[in-house]
């Protein structure tokens, strides 16, 4: 059989043209209807299930706050609560006050007595005094105290542990001298978290002298 082409180029072209524009009007129809069906959904979501879902949780948060409101003594309940929370990070800012007698004990000389102490956490400051046969074992104690160094675990640099080391007062007899001692300290030798090391005079102190606190007559 013999088959004849009736259609001039032009005509086929223009029909191949119009197949491509049904098909990309059905396409086109097809992407917006998706694209209408995806806003609508969002516009659902928004405007009704998260309103639904605020307003379920609003019930909820207003419930148990009625509930908790209603439970005896809650305020006290919560205060404990919140004291008790903090009780850790409390203990590890403490300062281990302890550790004092032990530095006391590698600074001071032996013949040196301590009759009274105070110390001032808030303030890193100490005020020492006490009796010394004589001025000289006191300026002993003085330069102990201004040439004292630590390391701790975290930091082997050595670092001066006390400052403006100050000989505030001081009289003598001839058989004996008493003295005032002022100095601030670094708080991080009595830091919790570390293990310190002190240094006396640039030395590791394997010697330590015993310390005396005697009463003043």
């Amino acid at each position: 059989m013999i088959q004849l082409n009736l259609l001039p180029d032009v005509k086929q072209e223009f029909m191949r043209t119009q197949r491509v524009k049904h098909l990309m009007i059905t396409v086109s129809f097809i992407s917006s209807a998706v694209a209408l069906g995806v806003l609508v959904i969002a516009l659902s979501t928004v405007y009704v299930v998260q309103k639904q879902v605020i307003a379920h949780l609003s019930s909820d948060i207003q419930t148990n706050s009625t509930t908790l409101q209603n439970v005896p003594h809650i305020s006290d309940i919560l205060t404990v609560q919140s004291q008790l929370n903090s009780l850790a990070t409390l203990n590890s800012q403490k300062p281990v006050a302890s550790r004092l007698f032990g530095y006391l004990s590698q600074v001071t000389p032996k013949r040196d007595t301590i009759s009274d102490l105070r110390v001032d956490f808030s303030q890193n400051a100490i005020t020492i005094s006490g009796n010394a046969p004589s001025l000289d074992v006191v300026n002993t104690f003085v330069d102990a105290l201004k040439f004292t160094n630590y390391t701790t675990t975290t930091s082997t640099t050595p670092t001066p542990a006390f400052s403006s080391v100050v000989l505030a007062s001081f009289s003598r007899s001839s058989k004996s001298a008493t003295y005032s001692i002022t100095l601030s300290f670094d708080p991080a030798i009595f830091n919790v978290a570390n293990d310190v090391s002190l240094s006396v005079g640039g030395q590791n102190s394997t010697n330590q002298p015993s310390i005396i606190f005697k009463a003043e007559q």
